[in-house]
């Protein structure tokens, strides 16, 4: 009888680096820190994020001060009209205007936070 020759028993061959730790990667952050050609430009996406949100801010409440004084012009009787016998244009001019531009400020404030927390998790999550 012939004996057929038995198959060598299989070996699984893996590198022996395997359990070795990885190399960090090169966090975006050190690129930034680093102010690499990559760090600048992840850094001018968020001023000109926050330029915009300033110019937008600016802008709103720009048009809403600079259109009160058009708006007195272009309707005489709002300018006949007293509040505890001071006329209106200087009661909304001097004292309504003011809160007009602390409201401004918070939002902006909270929107160019949000902008920060929003540029944060994307340069931690690269």
């Amino acid at each position: 009888m012939t004996r057929t020759p038995e198959r060598p028993k299989r070996e699984v061959v893996t590198s022996p680096r395997t359990t070795a730790a990885r190399r960090p990667r090169y966090p975006v952050t050190r690129e930034i820190d680093e102010q690499t050609r990559l760090g600048e430009v992840y850094m001018g996406s968020l001023v000109r994020t926050q330029f915009r949100l300033a110019l937008l801010v600016c802008a709103v409440l720009g048009c809403v001060v600079g259109g009160l004084p058009l708006l007195f012009l272009l309707v005489p009787e709002l300018r006949e009209l007293r509040l505890i016998g001071v006329p209106l244009p200087w009661v909304v001019l001097g004292g309504l205007v003011y809160p007009a531009f602390v409201t401004g400020a918070w939002l902006y404030i909270r929107q160019a936070e949000r902008n920060e927390r929003h540029f944060a998790d994307l340069v931690e999550r690269q």
